[in-house]
Parts: C-alpha cells; structure tokens; sequence
C-alpha cells in the first residue's frame, strides 16, 4: 500500500505501509522510544525517526498529546448541543466562533449542514453543571436562537482518526 499527500488527502505515492505502522503505534502510545516503535515495526530506530519528521514536517503528525479520562477528572457526563444561530453574518459567525473557544468545557464545536447550525460537544459533571454552563457562558453567547441538548448515556467508539 502505497499513499501520498494531495491537497490534505491521501493518494498513491510516498506514504506507505510502513508510515501507516509507525502512525499505528503512535496512536496507541507516543511515549514509545524510537527503539521501540522501530521493534514493532521492522526499521532501525534512526529509519523511523526520520519518518516520524517527515510525518512531522507534512502536516500529517500535527501534535503529540496526552488522552485524560475524563471521568477520573470529575467530568463524567457529555453533552451534544444542536444550535441555531439568529443570524448567520461574518460577525456573528466570527462573534460566535470565539467566545465559544475560550469555554474549556466544550471539547469540540461544528458547524454543519442541515437544520442546525452547530453541533457542539461538551464535558460536564452532571446535569446540574450543564445546566449552570448554560446559564453562565453559552447562554450569554449573543445571537443564539434555539438549542437542543442531548446527554451521552455511552460512548461506543471514540477514535481520532479511521487509519488505514
């Protein structure tokens, strides 16, 4: 299996097999020496360091990260949040965007297509937290029209990425 790099996406060319591997291990623990993750994968640990930078400088490796639980932090509830904007004109857009990006309690914020605006996930405590962030912060957030909230009751796949 060959794969390139084509305007963000992925075609045949450079990207290959091995790159895929290395991304594999990566995935489950960044914290492997190269030593390791060359073991695991067949190269010397000099091959994969070099892949790794090239993964690096391609944009493909964007940050190295570490994966919390949540729950052991106090968060153990997540809500989905569909929300309509009252209008949708480069300022509030822009207005909108940004006040929700200094909520820490929101994880992940879209904006999609259909009859919503936005789907926004959120990390809370309890019910009782959801419903003091709305007052407090989202519901201050000028321009919301309508929402609707739904709790995750379990999370059956969570994954960053479909690899290969």
């Amino acid at each position: 299996m060959k794969i390139s790099r084509n305007k963000g996406e992925f075609s045949e060319g450079s990207f290959d097999k091995l790159d895929v591997a290395i991304l594999r291990v990566l995935l489950e623990d960044s914290r492997k020496t190269l030593q390791e993750i060359g073991s695991q994968v067949g190269l010397s640990a000099s091959s994969c360091w070099t892949r790794i930078k090239k993964l690096e400088g391609e944009g493909v490796i964007r940050r190295y990260t570490v994966d919390l639980d949540r729950a052991h932090l106090g968060y153990g509830d997540s809500v989905i949040v569909q929300l309509n904007l009252e209008s949708h004109n480069d300022e509030t857009l822009y207005e909108f965007g940004r006040v929700l990006a200094t909520i820490p309690e929101v994880l992940e914020a879209y904006l999609v297509s259909g009859d919503y605006d936005y789907y926004i996930r959120i990390a809370v405590r309890d019910t009782r937290d959801y419903e003091r962030l709305l007052r407090e912060k989202l519901y201050k957030i000028p321009g919301i029209r309508h929402s609707k909230s739904h709790f995750v009751l379990r999370v059956l796949k969570e994954a960053s990425v479909p690899l290969l």
